[in-house]
């Protein structure tokens, strides 16, 4: 589609470097709707305008400009960067060149903004270099020190990385007072540490932070990346310092609370540690939500959500940790893959469940789509072994069996599949005259993974039929069952074994799992309730001492601590014998968690909306309240890609009515103009979906669907449920075309109960 000078935004014309009169003749150039202007570089990242942030991190980086705002946000961004809070970094730096088109550092903190995308970086660095001339001499050496790196006829990566750090420390040498410069040198030498280059000495390097701490105490780079230094270094103890500093250093950037979990549980302080990431937690669905942005768009955020469920079975918020890993499966996947996310809230979801015999949950949830079917065999199975053991633990021994039934299909398709693939690979082999050496490597290598998939799928089947024999008063056909289990933990093993009458064994087994896992509270505490059950009263009552101190957050309710009971009566303890939690004095100054954000992620209320579909009706949002909508934007009739979009979900409508979704598209054409688009439709009675106009591009804006920067609006398509709440949403340069992905995803989010999906 072709644009006229006209439609180029303004910030287009400012952002390009200074045009010669040769230049002024060339041709417009001609960009796909939704496409940035100045290049491929920006057409993705954020495309909406940046608001300053309390609480981004104390940092000054002066730089060359005239517009006292866009200083503000240039320091703005580079807080958010050492908080590697790429996304919005990115998007303060496209604010600056907002401000001030001429602002050559603007561009360098996009390229440092992606550095884990190094041809983004590489655009965006070419154009801090064009503009550089403008720029002060310090500028122009943080902007040569990555230009040099992102060099198209780069060095080797040893050689390109070593070549920055000289840089840092030459600028430094310059320009001692630039703290900055020390700061990134810090980092720079950590990164080429992860990278496979040695450092000699942390200590030589923790000096060099103190100097920049020494002026700025509170400077959230140093606090961020002193912790990193010293848990690669397995010695947490010195990164306390840092650890009670880094979040209240930039408590508006969730990595930053998330950092000092890595230094608590490196010391196995896991009720600190689990304060952090619940902080990092809170922080980041506040942001998400307000930003109107999907979750795993954020770096590191699904990580640290698992990590914080892992906390929390540490300390025994059972529940809490059930329920998060319930909204990490709610949460929206991006595009046509499965999100992080989700994967890593299943995951959590059925260890906690599993280890903490939450077998009531664990059967209320069999044939949910916390429970679905899951494509990866491994992960099935582990699926099926957890849900048979609810069933039998529940004495439904008939859906216990199914379970059984099931896997035992699974390993007689896998042996199958194991001869079939050996027999393609030697073929295969044979036919290249390869040596019998090679032969004999294809057809292992052939069978490696249905073999991993018998063994899993063989020991969950022994577990679940030696529980049975267990509960069914078969001890000896338990035991002979046991010995091909491979792979059940210590805890449920010990239990079993304790079940079967050999206390001496299932001590051992629970003994040592406490001393394997010190400071946790489920092997503590199973290791003290076998040991009052085994009549070793005193030694029961001994260990219980030592559980008390980690007692504070024990959900008392669950199996595993209710066993415990009588010994609090024998101690003449009340009901609820916790013992209240204290604030380490070396972990800092706590805020209240509830002030940081939610601990659930939860979508947001869409924009009302009523648009024309002609010059006589009106359709509104309002209009399919109490049933689901698919609402995709569209760039108007000229739009080839906007066409394939909209012939793709057109046959696909009765599919998304059938399950209770509606569907309407939004265009920027005229009300007039719509009958463009209708016979533009590979449907003979064109599309089946009502279309309506959005030719002053306010819904576009309302819904983000719209670059703050070049004044255009972008593709985006929205899952808006029966309660008018946003679950799932792409916005981008290019529409979203892949309507079968997105039929079963609306039907996975629908699938969640209200009061939980929101």
């Amino acid at each position: 589609m072709k644009r006229s000078p006209l439609s180029f935004s303004w910030l287009s014309l400012f952002l390009a470097a200074p045009l010669c009169a040769a230049e002024l003749a060339k041709p417009i150039p001609m960009v796909e709707p939704g496409h940035s202007m100045n290049g491929e570089a920006f057409n993705e990242g954020p495309r909406q305008a940046a608001v300053l942030m309390e609480g981004t991190g104390k940092v000054e980086f002066p730089i060359t400009t005239s517009n006292a705002m866009a200083a503000k946000f240039f320091n703005q961004g580079v807080g958010q960067l050492h908080g590697f809070w790429y996304f919005e970094a990115e998007r303060s730096f496209r604010q600056v060149a907002a401000l001030d088109p001429q602002c050559a550092i603007a561009y360098w903190g996009m390229a440092m903004s992606n550095i884990n995308n190094e041809k983004r970086a590489g655009d965006f660095i070419k154009k801090a270099v064009a503009l550089k001339e403008k720029a002060s001499r310090r500028e122009q050496l943080w902007i040569d020190a990555w230009a040099a790196y992102y060099a198209e006829n780069k060095a080797d990566d040893r050689n390109r990385r070593g070549a920055l750090v000289k840089a840092l420390e030459e600028l430094s040498f310059e320009f001692p007072d630039d703290i900055e410069a020390k700061a990134y040198l810090v980092f720079q030498v950590w990164d080429n540490k992860e990278h496979g280059i040695a450092l000699p000495s942390r200590q030589s390097l923790d000096a060099l932070a103190q100097q920049v701490l020494a002026v700025n105490p509170m400077h959230p780079g140093m606090n961020h990346y002193l912790i990193h230094l010293w848990n690669s270094g397995g010695s947490d103890k010195h990164a306390v310092p840092s650890a009670a500093l880094c979040g209240q250093s930039a408590p508006a950037i969730a990595h930053m609370w998330h950092m000092p979990g890595h230094t608590f549980t490196g010391l196995k302080r896991f009720a600190d540690a689990a304060w952090q990431q619940e902080a990092s937690a809170r922080v980041d669905h506040a942001n998400m939500i307000a930003s109107r942005i999907l979750p795993d768009q954020i770096h590191n955020f699904a990580h640290n959500n698992a990590w914080l469920i892992q906390d929390l079975r540490y300390i025994g918020r059972v529940h809490d940790g059930v329920d998060l890993a319930k909204n990490m499966m709610e949460l929206p996947r991006i595009g046509s893959r499965s999100g992080k996310s989700y994967e890593l809230g299943r995951d959590e979801l059925l260890n906690t469940l599993l280890q903490f015999e939450l077998w009531d949950e664990l059967a209320a949830l069999d044939g949910t789509m916390y429970l679905a079917p899951l494509p990866a065999p491994l992960d099935d199975i582990r699926r099926r072994q957890a849900i048979g053991l609810a069933w039998l633990h529940k004495g439904d021994f008939t859906k216990a069996q199914s379970q059984l039934d099931a896997l035992k299909k699974m390993v007689g398709e896998c042996r199958a599949q194991r001869i079939a693939a050996a027999d393609e690979a030697e073929k295969k082999a044979v036919k290249e005259n390869k040596p019998e050496a090679e032969i004999a490597a294809a057809i292992g290598k052939a069978m490696r993974a249905s073999s991993r998939q018998i063994d899993v799928a063989t020991s969950a089947i022994a577990e679940l039929e030696a529980t049975r024999a267990v509960l069914d008063k078969k001890p000896e056909d338990a035991r002979k069952i046991l010995t091909t289990v491979t792979d059940i933990p210590s805890d449920r093993m010990a239990r079993l074994r304790f079940d079967l009458g050999e206390t001496d064994a299932a001590l051992a087994l629970a003994r040592d799992a406490a001393k394997a896992e010190e400071q946790k509270v489920h092997p503590l505490a199973n290791y003290i309730g076998l040991l009052w059950e085994s009549g070793k009263q005193k030694e029961a009552l001994a260990e219980f001492e030592k559980l008390r101190p980690l007692s504070a957050q024990l959900d008392l309710t669950v199996p595993v601590f209710a066993r415990l009971a009588p010994l609090a009566a024998e101690l003449k303890l009340p009901a609820d014998w916790r013992i209240a939690a204290s604030t380490p004095a070396d972990s800092g100054i706590r805020p209240d968690l509830n002030t940081l954000g939610p601990f659930r992620w939860h979508p947001s209320p869409a924009p009302a909306w009523t648009l024309p579909e002609n010059s006589w009706s009106k359709i509104s949002l309002a209009d399919f309240k109490g049933r689901a909508v698919l609402v995709v934007f569209y760039l108007g009739k000229g739009c080839s890609h906007c066409m394939e979009q909209l012939n793709v979900f057109g046959p696909m409508t009765k599919a998304f009515a059938d399950a209770g979704v509606s569907i309407v598209a939004v265009s920027t054409d005229s009300p007039e103009g719509l009958h463009w688009t209708f016979e533009k439709s590979k449907e003979a009675t064109g599309f089946s979906f009502p279309i309506v106009s959005d030719e002053s591009l306010l819904t576009f804006k309302a819904y983000r669907a719209f670059d703050d920067f070049e004044q255009i609006p972008l593709h985006g398509i929205f899952l808006v449920d029966a309660n008018g709440l946003v679950r799932w949403q792409d916005i981008g340069y290019e529409p979203f075309r892949d309507g079968a992905w997105l039929l079963e995803e609306s039907k996975r989010l629908l699938s969640f109960p209200a009061s939980k999906g929101s």
